[in-house]
């Protein structure tokens, strides 16, 4: 297939950009760097360097058979911050993007969505049909989106994928996690025995948890993009289809810092302090949909996760 992929200069979207190439699709990447990087984008495919309100029309004439959509602002903070940023970047593109399809007649999306769409959940594992109370205009941006893809695949036949999910980790090879700013556990971790930080937080150690820690949901960026391929195969015209995507099972903030520890053989100082407002005690979505439906599941560990990103950010 002939395929676009918005955001293909970030860290997600490379690795997915990557497998796609190896799988033997055609792959455009259409993408402004604005936090993504042009070096990221996989050598056999051609990047647009561009807005999607600017250039998604123009794109898309020339003939594509489906859209891999992951170019959004992804901070919660900047999201509280600048509400109408998030507003304007996450919904106000991807309208552009989709009337564009509209126009074209691309007949499928795969929407890297979020599992922050659900806020804070009355239960864990969360399924695809608790109810959705983003807590931040990020989440609120992104549920926006998958209410605009149901729409334009009742009204104009796309079949559409949403896959919703947290924590994002590892590499890929020579394409790994390059944030300006970043928020993410396991790189600011290992910033610790690169000698960027000299210890990591530990906000909160009195949670309902095994080892009073927070306990968060990850996926390595493979296994993650494995379920994009899949997604790809799964749009039927005229349904718009969610998915979560998720351990089942979670890691605790401090069995992440101690695999760190094992991954780096460095000690990895650790600073504890009071919990943030605002943190549940445990965020883990069920992959059970996805499971059934597509055979997904996620193949590598926590240790994989961190190996991968040590090895990514060594090199």
């Amino acid at each position: 297939m002939k395929l676009l992929v918005t955001g293909g200069a970030g860290y997600i979207g490379s690795v997915v950009a990557a497998r796609l190439l190896e799988a033997g699709h055609e792959v455009v990447v259409l993408d402004d760097c604005s936090t993504g990087h042009a070096d990221a984008v996989p050598s056999g495919a051609a990047l647009v360097r561009a807005t999607l309100r600017a250039a998604a029309g123009d794109v898309l004439a020339e003939g594509f058979d489906g859209v891999l959509h992951f170019a959004a602002k992804s901070l919660v903070g900047e999201s509280v911050e600048k509400p109408g940023l998030y507003w304007d970047k996450n919904l106000g593109e991807s309208l552009a993007l989709l009337d564009a399809m509209r126009v074209h007649r691309v007949p499928r999306i795969v929407f890297s969505s979020t599992a922050a769409t659900y806020g804070e959940p009355e239960r864990t594992p969360i399924v695809e049909t608790d109810p959705t109370r983003p807590t931040n205009p990020y989440g609120a941006s992104k549920l926006a989106i998958d209410t605009v893809l149901a729409e334009y695949a009742r009204m104009y036949g796309i079949g559409g994928v949403s896959l919703r999910y947290f924590n994002v980790a590892g590499a890929y090879g020579t394409y790994g996690e390059r944030h300006t700013v970043e928020t993410h556990i396991i790189p600011n971790v290992l910033k610790v025995p690169l000698g960027e930080r000299e210890s990591v937080s530990i906000f909160g150690t009195d949670y309902a948890t095994a080892d009073g820690t927070c306990v968060r949901d990850y996926i390595h960026v493979v296994d993650l993009a494995t379920a994009h391929l899949l997604a790809l195969e799964a749009c039927a015209p005229g349904e718009h289809e969610i998915f979560n995507l998720g351990s089942g099972a979670g890691y605790s903030v401090r069995e992440v810092i101690d695999v760190c520890r094992e991954v780096t053989g460095e000690p990895i100082p650790a600073v504890e302090g009071p919990r943030r407002p605002g943190d549940p005690a445990v965020l883990i979505a069920s992959s059970a949909k996805i499971t059934e439906r597509l055979g997904w599941k996620p193949e590598r560990d926590l240790r994989s996760m961190v190996a991968d990103a040590w090895a990514f950010i060594r090199s």
